[in-house]
């Protein structure tokens, strides 16, 4: 059987501890001796343009626009709703599994895949069907309902 590579005895030990410990001191001195410390508040200071872009000089006063803050908007738009009339949309059936009840339809004007539950069929369909459907937000995202065949 092999030996251990650990040293044996306890002054090995004490010496490999007090080694360990010089590198230690000799690496922190190595970056205390590379860090840029000191510098003054001009060389840490950074400006933005007039364009919204970092610079390390100033901005001209001159360049400067007033804005109001009614036009600063700090979160998305939301997005409209669109009219009563326009909620039927048309699409085609990409998948539909019969025995699980549950397919997908593929909206003809925004591309968007949406699913479709068996509940929410008025016709059979099956694959490759062009429909008719409405549709409703569910847990998981929008749901087809009112699921009409297109004659």
């Amino acid at each position: 059987m092999g030996r251990s590579q650990e040293p044996f005895s306890k002054k090995e030990k004490e010496n490999k501890k007090q080694k360990k410990k010089q590198e230690k001191q000799e690496k922190k001195e190595e970056r205390q001796a590379n860090s840029k410390k000191g510098k003054s508040l001009e060389e840490m200071m950074a400006y933005i343009d007039e364009n919204g872009n970092i610079s390390s000089t100033p901005p001209d006063p001159a360049r400067m626009k007033e804005v109001s803050l009614d036009e600063i908007q700090i979160s998305v738009k939301k997005q409209e709703e669109e009219e009563e009339g326009s909620s039927i949309r048309t699409g085609v059936v990409t998948f539909f599994n019969e025995s699980k009840g549950y397919g997908f339809i593929k909206d003809q004007k925004t591309q968007e895949s949406i699913f479709v539950h068996v509940n929410g069929l008025v016709d059979p369909v099956k694959e490759h069907s062009k429909v008719t459907f409405e549709v409703q937000m569910g847990h998981k995202g929008p749901n087809a309902v009112g699921v009409k065949l297109l004659k």
